[in-house]
């Protein structure tokens, strides 16, 4: 099994993730890594991006894992959570390959995640950042 932390956005980073959908939507990715034969390690985020640390079977491909999860949790929120208030995942997304020595240092980084924020003390290569993404739009 191989491990990856991904992160993504909300549509234009708006605060879509509110303190009464926040579970839910956690809960939906979960599920859905469950589905697909993943193991979530750690799942957490703030009111405008998600991070997720899993296991994954080296036969299913990474975009697939997202594609999936990003669309499972959208769908609940939109159909059955608050069905006509907007949500909407950005297109993009960030995937890094993690080594089994980096797990409980990238687990530990998701589950404080809100309090790396609050403090500032974020890892600036781990988070979407408007500047980390002006930096792959020139590549």
């Amino acid at each position: 099994m191989s491990h990856i932390h991904f992160t993504w956005a909300t549509w234009d980073r708006l605060p879509l993730i509110t303190p009464d959908i926040q579970q839910f939507i956690y809960a939906a990715i979960i599920a859905e890594c469950q589905k697909l034969g993943c193991t979530v390690i750690a799942v957490g985020g703030i009111e405008d991006h998600v991070h997720l640390l899993t296991g994954f079977p080296t036969t299913l491909a990474v975009f697939e894992i997202i594609k999936q999860v990003k669309g499972s949790s959208s769908h609940l929120i939109t159909h059955e959570i608050k069905p006509g208030d907007f949500f909407k995942w950005q297109g993009s997304y960030g995937a890094f390959t993690v080594s089994r020595d980096a797990i409980d240092i990238v687990a530990k980084y998701i589950r404080n995640l809100a309090v790396h924020h609050k403090e500032k003390s974020m890892i600036p290569h781990w988070e979407l950042t408007h500047k980390s993404l002006d930096n792959l739009n020139r590549l």
